[in-house]
């Protein structure tokens, strides 16, 4: 039975609508936002997948091209694998869900959103993460929602709720919140150096206009929800937990005191080989039977030890204070023969960042959904398995790398200087070398540090930092927040919260969470902690390394010239069949970029050929003006006159009158083919026809 339901959001409708399509899937939901149209199926699989002990959840942000009206350029014609953006798409659907499913669910539930039509001014990826709530908390899928989400805008001194395709031109942050009615489940945002108290009402703005959404589905649920299935629980037998607490708790407070991470881990090991042999010897032969229930239970144990010392005591696994940042380290030029480099430790978290500069043809081509077609500033992100000590290959980059990498990119972005003021393509590729939490943000501070030392004149240096929280179980109100999350209190803890920027403000935010909800005061108090110890960063690590961007870029990087011609000269430039562009590069070596506006960018290994080519250009575009003097050569003669060409492509003729002072009766008398000769220029017909006259001293 087809049901719509409908209310209004910025302005604009939002309808969702069941029962009429995808009738086998759990839960399946048509969104309306506009002209947009996103479809949202979620299933589950009948049991448990057998030997895992994690949540099986996985989404798909699905783009096809017939819904802006255009065919994939691939050679099949058919969409491939997700462009990135889809990738970071499904995972901001996925952040704010996960926390919302119970800790012991083991089957399968996958949620796919499919984008089936666009308009420029309703948002797909805020169509996505409203359908998926609404999908799950019809079904029949165990879900502690409904969420919403919507994005925020800042116009013209404005906050705005999910800004249009006029106002995203005017946009100074690009910010996505989701949550409950009562708390903040996710923050992902790019931002123009924001200050922290306009990002803070700009999400609590958000939050009000999620709190409206998520009350729309509740009621929705509470109409045609099914009723949630029963499930088989993974949760760790209570009993045999006990059993283990008591005989490990201390030995694990006392494993978990190394301050070094390879030290606390073989300490774990050990301890995990004797709690296995002290029950092998308890339980002989039955020991199998609780096998598989030993290593979650000590992995709750550690859980709870890790977090009963952050809570109860205040000491965090490595010694250090609440809001006491690990050891820093900075170096530029670790690379004699790349363009830039950088080097930056925080702890035992380690990344390398190394910038490349290149031409504009070497901007990255995007095939998606959005108006962006291409972008100059690239920014990789490579998390090899030595940097956690793990023996197995590479396979390239996953969808976290990919996250990590546009977290990066996203905080660099407002920094990055115009194409005008410096015409290169940029990519920075941040190699992380060892890891122990916070790997993202040292990959934002090392390719700071890198675009300096390449001379990019980059805005503002930015810098990025984490913090955590632990929460009380039975009081969520009561919590501790820490700064600088290192690796295991990253997996043990309640929250990631990433905050990226300069001394002006925020520049980048992304929020993980593993608990229901943030409130604001919490927020607030992530964002104070954030700021200073950002600031502490800059001034005293990554400006004592490199105090400002370089005049000079290297000299293995290519150097650009700019200039601008007559669009309607660009033809004269190329050349039929590009023979005279072709010429230009194989006399000067250059690199010949022409943008449809008359830009042109040359690019060459040295400034002396680059010049070459800007001259060659210049002569070939020039105008020849009325009165102007110029010095040429003689490139025809005939009966009546010389022709003389004074740029390549550009001639004119002196009528044989005009040859000298005196009567002239042959013009071989006076000039031959390749004579140079000063003219001037006296006729310019309305054909374009030049005249000249011979200068004679």
């Amino acid at each position: 039975m087809v049901k719509t339901y409908s209310m209004e959001v910025a302005g604009r409708t939002l309808t969702l609508e069941t029962g009429r399509m995808a009738g086998l899937a759990n839960g399946s939901v048509l969104v309306r936002y506009g002209d947009t149209v996103v479809i949202v199926n979620v299933t589950a699989s009948k049991s448990p997948r057998e030997g895992i002990d994690f949540f099986p959840l996985s989404v798909d942000y699905e783009e096809r091209l017939y819904s802006v009206g255009r065919i994939p350029g691939s050679f099949t014609k058919r969409e491939g694998k997700p462009a990135d953006k889809a990738i970071l798409v499904g995972r901001a659907i996925d952040r704010p869900i996960r926390p919302l499913f119970p800790k012991d669910l083991r089957n399968d539930v996958c949620v796919n959103a499919m984008v089936l039509c666009v308009d420029p001014d309703c948002s797909p990826e805020v169509a996505a993460q409203i359908g998926t709530s609404a999908a799950l908390s019809i079904s029949d899928i165990p879900f502690n929602g409904p969420t919403a989400a919507v994005s925020v805008g800042y116009v013209d001194g404005e906050i705005v709720i999910n800004p249009t395709l006029e106002q995203r031109e005017r946009n100074k942050l690009n910010l996505t919140v989701a949550g409950t009615k009562d708390k903040v489940s996710m923050i992902e945002a790019g931002a123009d150096q924001i200050p922290e108290d306009l990002m803070l009402q700009a999400i609590e703005r958000g939050h009000q206009e999620i709190a409206r959404i998520a009350e729309f589905i509740e009621n929705i649920q509470k109409e045609i929800g099914k009723e949630k299935f029963t499930y088989e629980s993974a949760d760790v037998d209570h009993d045999f937990y006990e059993e283990l607490s008591a005989f490990a708790k201390d030995k694990m407070y006392n494993a978990l005191q190394a301050v070094d991470k390879e030290e606390r881990e073989s300490n774990l090991e050990k301890l995990n080989q004797e709690i296995a042999d002290y029950f092998v010897e308890k339980y002989g032969e039955d020991f199998d039977a609780k096998a598989m229930k030993l290593a979650d239970a000590i992995y709750k144990l550690e859980k709870k030890t890790v977090r009963y010392m952050i809570l109860e005591e205040q000491k965090r696994v490595d010694g250090r204070g609440i809001d006491e940042i690990r050891p820093l380290s900075a170096e530029v030029d670790i690379l004699p023969r790349t363009h830039g480099s950088a080097l930056f430790s925080r702890g035992q978290t380690q990344v390398l960042s190394v910038v490349t500069l290149g031409t504009v043809a070497d901007e990255q081509e995007l095939d998606g959904l959005d108006e962006e077609t291409s972008k100059r500033y690239i920014h990789h992100y490579n998390f090899p398995p030595y940097s956690v000590g793990e023996a197995r290959p590479s396979r390239g980059p996953g969808r976290r790398e990919i996250g990590h990498g546009a977290l990066a990119e996203r905080a660099l972005v407002p920094v990055i200087p115009s194409q005008d003021e410096f015409p290169y393509t940029i990519r920075v590729v941040s190699e992380v070398l060892s890891s122990n939490g916070s790997t993202s943000q040292g990959s934002i501070c090392g390719s700071t540090l890198s675009l300096m030392a390449a001379g990019v004149p980059i805005k503002e240096p930015v810098a990025g930092i984490s913090t955590g929280l632990v929460t009380d179980e039975n009081d969520r109100n009561r919590y501790v927040m820490i700064t600088d999350i290192q690796g295991i209190e990253d997996f043990f803890g309640d929250m990631d919260f990433k905050v990226a920027g300069t001394k002006n403000g925020i520049t980048a935010i992304q929020v993980d969470i593993k608990i229901d909800g943030l409130t604001m005061d919490i927020i607030k108090q992530a964002f104070e902690r954030t700021k200073n110890a950002r600031m502490y960063i800059l001034d005293n690590i990554m400006l004592k390394a490199i105090p400002e961007a370089r005049k000079e870029i290297s000299k293995y990087a290519p150097k650009i010239l700019t200039m601008s011609i007559n669009p309607d000269k660009i033809k004269d430039v190329i050349g039929s069949g590009g023979k005279t562009i072709n010429k230009i590069i194989a006399e000067t070596g250059a690199k010949i970029d022409i943008e449809d506006d008359g830009r042109v960018f040359i690019a060459a290994e040295d400034t002396e050929a680059a010049d070459r080519a800007v001259k060659m250009i210049k002569d070939i575009t020039m105008e020849l003006e009325l009165g102007q003097t110029y010095t040429g050569k003689v490139v025809r003669i005939m009966n009546f006159g010389a022709f003389v060409e004074v740029v390549p492509g550009k001639e004119g003729m002196i009528h044989i009158s005009k040859l000298a002072k005196e009567r002239v009766e042959k013009v071989e008398d006076v000039v031959k083919v390749g004579d140079p000769v000063t003219v001037k220029v006296i006729e310019i017909d309305e054909q374009g026809r030049v005249n000249m006259m011979r200068i004679v001293e």
